[in-house]
């Protein structure tokens, strides 16, 4: 059997493989409702033969949406309809379903990224007064607001009541969005967080908030329910937050009973240097992975099958996020499986388009 074909578990979450699709904003809701988009794309994501889908970042507040069509989970329509969504879903396809809960903090009030993308003061249409750690703007947007130590409880609040809805609406996985420049990364990394209370300085401040959202979450849903963190585990920029701080973080997150960490990287700040090329995020996973017992997510232009089974053979990580792979080729584990020589189980209406030689791979 291959590594990448092989069972493995998410905290209580059982997998039947290693891939998993990663949560990528559709920008395609209607004030935070699923649309019929969303009900098409996550059904065709979750019959894609990935051992789990993680439906994209969910704004646990209006002002933490990064755009105005952002999906969201602060009110009970919206666990309603996802719920329904995961019903429908469920009746023909087996993979796991999470969701990721996010709030984008100075990133947010956005404008649609194929319309450009920029950020929108909050005098204009779809616009609104955006906040973060510190009154530091991103780039050349519009600069937010900082937040109160109240208003930083209260967030903490929006997390835990969005976690319940995620536990009502049915999810398997509920995944906490740390990772690039949206608001608990911006709390994290010292490059936006000039506060002087006890939220920023030392990393133990400036860790404060993800841990105190995480524990809170944890302990308001169910242990059935595996509980993960999204990082970037650098900023890719000098003095900015890097591996060392995500490994001690992530070594926290573990003793509090996180049951995942999925690595990526940046986004946090307009001077990063990112290195980009096959597998550039996979060393960061790696580092981690050496220092947890947790199963450890590794993504970033993991594109081949080859490449992946020998991420998950060489222990550099646990699980693969296949992303943009998956939007350019939704079948993407049903060409691993041919390649890999590996059974894959897909939809009965399907089988027919196995090919004439891999036919006794497919059922």
């Amino acid at each position: 059997m291959s590594f990448l074909f092989s069972p493995a578990s998410l905290g209580q979450v059982s997998l039947n493989n290693r891939i998993i699709v990663p949560p990528m904003c559709q920008y395609s809701a209607t004030d935070g409702m699923p649309t019929a988009w969303h009900n098409a794309h996550y059904m065709n994501l979750a019959l894609s033969g990935a051992a789990l889908v993680i439906i994209e970042a969910s704004a646990v507040t209006p002002v933490g949406r990064i755009t105005y069509k952002d999906l969201g989970l602060w009110n009970d329509e919206q666990a309603d309809a996802l719920k329904k969504m995961l019903e429908d879903i469920r009746q023909f396809a087996d993979a796991r379903l999470g969701i990721q809960l996010a709030h984008a903090g100075r990133k947010a009030s956005s404008d649609l990224p194929w319309l450009g993308g920029q950020s929108l003061a909050k005098e204009q249409p779809h616009g609104w007064q955006t906040v973060s750690a510190s009154n530091l703007p991103f780039g050349h947007a519009h600069p937010p607001r900082e937040l109160s130590q109240q208003e930083i409880t209260e967030t903490v609040q929006h997390f835990v009541d969005a976690a319940k809805r995620a536990e009502y609406a049915g999810f398997d996985v509920i995944e906490i969005h740390a990772a690039h420049g949206y608001l608990l990364h911006q709390f994290l990394s010292p490059l936006s967080n000039t506060r002087q209370d006890e939220y920023g300085g030392s990393f133990t401040h400036r860790s404060r908030l993800l841990i105190d959202v995480f524990r809170e979450v944890r302990e308001a849903i169910s242990p059935n329910i595996a509980v993960g963190v999204r990082i970037s585990a650098t900023d890719w920029v000098d003095g900015g937050w890097n591996v060392p701080e995500s490994i001690e973080l992530s070594e926290l997150l573990e003793e509090l009973g996180c049951d995942y960490i999925h690595v990526s990287s940046g986004g946090l700040s307009e001077q990063q240097q990112i290195p980009i090329s096959p597998n550039y995020q996979v060393p960061l996973a790696q580092a981690i992975n050496e220092h947890t017992f947790m199963p450890v997510i590794a993504v970033g232009l993991i594109t081949e099958p080859a490449q992946a089974e020998a991420i998950i053979a060489t222990g550099q990580a646990d699980f693969v996020s296949i992303g943009r792979g998956m939007l350019f080729d939704p079948r993407w584990p049903w060409h691993a499986a041919t390649q890999l020589a590996e059974h894959i189980k897909v939809a009965p209406q399907y089988l027919r388009s196995a090919p004439h030689q891999f036919k006794q791979l497919f059922s």
